[in-house]
């Protein structure tokens, strides 16, 4: 990719790296009660990683 990104881009590539983080840690009692001990990584939206997935951007 090249090393000076056009601003639209940037904006696409941000969006998509904001959709991979975790979901908060208060969704997990929320969803499950509070005895539950679950990871917030599977209330994630969209499952990508820079290594294994590639975008169309």
């Amino acid at each position: 990719m090249a090393q000076y990104k056009h601003p639209s881009r940037k904006k696409r590539l941000n969006k998509k790296a904001s959709q991979t983080k975790w979901a908060p840690f208060w969704t997990v009692p929320k969803i499950y009660g509070r005895g539950r001990r679950i990871h917030p990584g599977r209330h994630t939206a969209v499952k990508r990683n820079w290594r294994r997935n590639k975008l169309k951007a």
